[in-house]
């Protein structure tokens, strides 16, 4: 029997048993006995006070002993004093964000949330950024494991990734809870603890031991929902540890470290790695402050600007396939506010390429980097504001197409376009990214529900942010970028982008290379490109598309047909030595 397969199953629990929809999924097969000096069944029950204290995060992984679960939760969850609870340390906070004072920032957002169990997974019924009423932090749910040990006295263990994720920002960190229950709704005290994250302004520990509830309900489509979930699971791209690519390709004499530290200032802040060839994801564990966090398959890694890829760039490249000649429309008959003279002549294609000819200066993000950029755009959570800098800030210099100046405002504008355009073409109520991008694109690539959230704006028009604001797993990591990278727009068997947009963001079009952007990089389509002729000893000029994201978030597309990602926070972009450790799988001067 495969250990997916959904088979249901009923068992005696005492005098009760297993509701209809609890089932053996990911079958356990351990004893159950595990040596604990962590969380176990008495602290979690009676001795533990908050905020307890910070330890390895080993203490929340699934054990290899581990029995399968003899309770099912199917309801809601809930978190006690949230708002009083907890500890805080900080590690590194630029923008002074929190004092020796207690602060709303030092505690988590309110906790009120349904999950569902199949067999030894547990999974929210809500994933992506949730709305909250706390000031600074949303949640990020993600599913997690439940099992049995001996010594719990009949309770249940579950452990739960979580990330909290700044309101109106992309920053993500990363934490893991745990607590005991019984399907009769009696359950222990909650513990959780935060120690990584993907932000390099903001690093901070955060703990605690909260009372909590658990209220068993029978919530709707379970079962479809159950489906649903197996099916992610089942459509994950095969896992290898990073090393195993030593084995994999023995010949290659590939040098692992290499990919997982290319320096040891970055080591200690490096969210994960990966690297994707012939179909296996090779991926290189998640590191925290105490330990090597135990879901790993369920970090929740933000998208930065590298969501000006894979969302305003792949989202263009869809639409000109549905719809030939959407990258030549307009900015200014789409957008009222760009309805200007300075739009004379600017298409959704030149927003794309941030090539509008509208700008301060040519200084490699002056613009991007200023003050008014801060206060204008990414600090405001209206659409009418950021639309209206968008339009109006930068003067008109040049021709439209013929210069490169890094503006987040232009992608918005072309996201903003699109989606004006999507809606004029399907209806009213279709979305860029519902309907596109996570609808067409992510669903045909089997992508996580998780990867189907974006950050929007806070009001009624609920505007895409399009440059920045998506969240991924790993594995949609993998996906996204073999998507485009390896498979070159097909999926199932079907040419879902247009090639010819695509080819070109992919160096594949000698006349069409993108304009220069820094030294040795272009920008077409969306995407970066850097030319490793010196790094590899080329005979002429080579380059290697990517995604780039602030902080040392990079998602490289090489030419050999294997893709390479790092997310950092120590912004630093050090990936030339993963370039070179993949063409000894094969070439990629050639």
């Amino acid at each position: 029997m495969n250990r997916f397969s959904h088979v249901l199953i009923s068992v005696a629990i005492g005098a009760a048993s297993l509701p209809a929809w609890a089932d053996n999924f990911d079958l356990l097969s351990g004893s159950g006995t595990v040596s604990r000096s962590q969380l176990g069944y008495s602290y979690l029950t009676t001795s533990a006070t908050d905020p307890g204290s910070l330890i390895d995060v080993s203490a929340y992984a699934l054990p290899a002993t581990a029995a399968h679960p003899t309770n099912f939760l199917q309801g809601t969850l809930a978190l006690n004093n949230t708002a009083t609870s907890g500890g805080f340390q900080e590690v590194v906070d630029t923008n002074n964000y929190t004092s020796a004072a207690d602060a709303t920032r030092k505690h988590l957002p309110p906790f009120a949330f349904q999950y569902i169990q199949t067999g030894s997974h547990i999974f929210p019924l809500q994933r992506g950024a949730i709305a909250s009423t706390h000031p600074e932090w949303e949640y990020v749910l993600a599913p997690g494991r439940v099992w049995n040990e001996t010594s719990d006295s009949g309770y249940s263990r579950v452990a739960l990734p979580f990330a909290l994720m700044q309101k109106n920002q992309n920053c993500v960190h990363n934490g893991v809870m745990s607590f005991l229950f019984k399907a009769d709704g009696t359950i222990s005290k909650l513990s959780y603890q935060i120690s990584s994250e993907t932000c390099s302004y903001f690093k901070v520990n955060m703990w605690g031991v909260l009372s909590a509830s658990y209220t068993p309900q029978q919530i709707t489509n379970a079962a479809s929902l159950i489906t649903a979930y197996q099916a992610e699971v089942a459509a994950r791209m095969p896992v290898r540890p990073l090393s195993a690519l030593a084995t994999d390709y023995p010949s290659s004499g590939i040098n692992v470290q290499k990919l997982r530290t290319p320096s040891t200032t970055v080591a200690a802040h490096v969210s994960t790695v990966g690297f994707i060839s012939d179909g296996v994801h090779y991926r290189g564990g998640c590191t925290t402050r105490y330990g090597e966090y135990p879901y790993c398959d369920q970090l929740i890694l933000p998208s930065y600007s590298t969501a000006k890829s894979a969302f305003g760039a792949l989202a263009l490249m869809r639409l000109e396939k549905k719809y030939p000649g959407t990258k030549s429309q307009a900015i200014k008959t789409l957008v009222s506010n760009c309805n200007i003279t300075k739009w004379n002549g600017v298409t959704i294609e030149h927003a794309s390429d941030m090539a509008s000819g509208n700008y301060t200066s040519t200084s490699y993000e002056v613009d991007e980097g200023g003050t008014a950029m801060s206060n204008n755009f990414f600090l405001q959570t209206g659409h009418a504001n950021r639309i209206n800098f968008a339009c109006t800030q930068w003067p008109a210099k040049v021709a439209p197409g013929s210069k490169w100046v890094y503006h987040t405002s232009d992608t918005y504008l072309a996201g903003t376009a699109m989606n004006a355009y999507l809606k004029s073409v399907e209806g009213s109520t279709k979305d860029i990214y519902t309907d596109i991008v996570a609808g067409e694109l992510w669903s045909a690539i089997n992508a996580s529900p998780t990867a189907k959230y974006t950050r929007r704006t806070y009001d009624t028009t609920a505007q895409p942010l399009t440059g920045y604001g998506l969240v991924y797993l790993p594995d949609d990591v993998a996906k996204i970028a073999s998507f485009a990278g390896i498979n070159l727009g097909v999926a199932g068997g079907v040419q879902l982008l247009d090639t010819t947009l695509l080819n070109a963001a992919l160096q594949k079009t000698p006349a069409d290379p993108g304009l220069v952007a820094t030294t040795d990089t272009r920008y077409n389509n969306g995407f970066w490109a850097y030319n490793v002729k010196s790094s590899l000893a080329c005979a002429s000029d080579k380059y290697v598309p990517f995604m780039s994201g602030f902080g040392g978030i990079t998602i490289a597309l090489m030419p050999n047909n294997t893709i390479y990602y790092m997310f950092n926070d120590n912004s630093q972009f050090l990936w030339v030595d993963a370039v070179k450790e993949s063409a000894k799988i094969r070439a990629i001067c050639t």
